[in-house]
Protein backbone atom coordinates (compact mmCIF):
# COMPACT_ATOMS: atom_id res chain seq x y z
CA UNK A 1 0.00 0.00 0.00
CA UNK A 2 1.30 3.41 -0.85
CA UNK A 3 1.83 5.85 1.97
CA UNK A 4 -0.35 8.43 0.22
CA UNK A 5 -3.32 6.10 0.67
CA UNK A 6 -2.51 5.64 4.35
CA UNK A 7 -2.20 9.40 4.81
CA UNK A 8 -5.53 10.10 3.12
CA UNK A 9 -7.26 7.45 5.24
CA UNK A 10 -5.32 7.95 8.46
CA UNK A 11 -8.39 7.76 10.69
CA UNK A 12 -9.04 4.25 9.38
CA UNK A 13 -5.41 3.20 9.73
CA UNK A 14 -4.88 4.57 13.24
CA UNK A 15 -6.46 1.47 14.76
CA UNK A 16 -4.14 -0.82 12.83
CA UNK A 17 -1.15 1.32 13.78
CA UNK A 18 -2.16 1.24 17.43
CA UNK A 19 -2.50 -2.54 17.29
CA UNK A 20 0.95 -2.92 15.72
CA UNK A 21 2.71 -0.38 17.96
CA UNK A 22 1.02 -0.65 21.33
CA UNK A 23 3.37 1.84 22.98
CA UNK A 24 1.93 4.63 20.86
CA UNK A 25 -0.92 6.45 22.55
CA UNK A 26 -4.05 7.87 20.96
CA UNK A 27 -2.46 11.31 21.41
CA UNK A 28 0.67 10.13 19.57
CA UNK A 29 -1.35 8.78 16.67
CA UNK A 30 -3.54 11.87 16.50
CA UNK A 31 -0.40 14.04 16.40
CA UNK A 32 0.97 11.99 13.49
CA UNK A 33 -1.94 13.14 11.30
CA UNK A 34 -0.99 10.50 8.73
CA UNK A 35 2.42 12.05 8.14
CA UNK A 36 5.09 9.43 7.55
CA UNK A 37 7.97 11.42 9.07
CA UNK A 38 5.95 12.15 12.21
CA UNK A 39 5.22 8.45 12.65
CA UNK A 40 8.91 7.62 12.18
CA UNK A 41 9.77 10.06 14.96
CA UNK A 42 7.10 8.64 17.28
CA UNK A 43 8.41 5.11 16.68
CA UNK A 44 11.95 6.25 17.40
CA UNK A 45 10.86 7.92 20.63
CA UNK A 46 8.58 5.14 21.89
CA UNK A 47 10.70 2.15 20.93
CA UNK A 48 14.22 3.53 20.89
CA UNK A 49 14.60 2.69 17.22
CA UNK A 50 17.06 4.20 14.79
CA UNK A 51 15.57 6.01 11.83
CA UNK A 52 16.49 3.04 9.62
CA UNK A 53 14.77 0.60 11.98
CA UNK A 54 11.66 2.78 12.07
CA UNK A 55 11.69 2.86 8.25
CA UNK A 56 11.68 -0.96 8.18
CA UNK A 57 8.75 -1.02 10.60
CA UNK A 58 6.81 1.37 8.37
CA UNK A 59 7.64 -0.59 5.26
CA UNK A 60 6.22 -3.72 6.88
CA UNK A 61 3.14 -1.79 8.00
CA UNK A 62 2.44 -0.31 4.59
CA UNK A 63 3.29 -3.42 2.56
CA UNK A 64 0.42 -4.86 0.61
CA UNK A 65 0.88 -8.11 -1.35
CA UNK A 66 -1.52 -6.88 -4.03
CA UNK A 67 0.96 -4.18 -5.13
Amino acid sequence: MHWEEIEKNWDSFKGMAKEKWRKLTDADLNAVEGKREKLIQKLQDAYGLSKDQAEVELKEFSWDPRH
